[in-house]
């Protein structure tokens, strides 16, 4: 159950990182409020991973999925550049964490 946890939580980072760069600065309501409905949601899942799983795994795990999600994200939606070793290097994020996994 907390690895289950854990990748939503890295998903709701995601959704927080995005929110926060839409918001600019705070500037724009709902972006604003996307952000801290999210980070309260992805914390909470972070934390309650961390009862059961090392805290350098769940917080590499949490952060290359947040990552990961943010750029891919950013790059579907042309607000990033994409070329191919950005998205080897983003592939070998995600390899790691699944390796991690593995090992736990």
């Amino acid at each position: 159950m907390a690895w289950i946890v854990l990748v939503i939580s890295g998903i709701f980072e995601a959704i927080w990182a995005t929110a926060l760069g839409k918001s600019e600065g705070f500037s724009k309501l709902n972006p604003s409020i996307v952000f801290g409905v999210a980070l309260v949601i992805s914390m909470g899942g972070l934390a309650y991973a961390m009862r059961s799983l090392p805290i350098g795994t769940s917080y590499a795990v949490w952060v290359g999925i947040g990552a990961s999600l943010t750029v891919g994200y950013a790059m579907i939606t042309g607000s990033e550049s994409s070329s191919i070793v950005k998205i080897l290097l983003i592939l070998g994020i995600v390899g790691c964490v699944v390796g991690l996994k593995v090992l736990h």
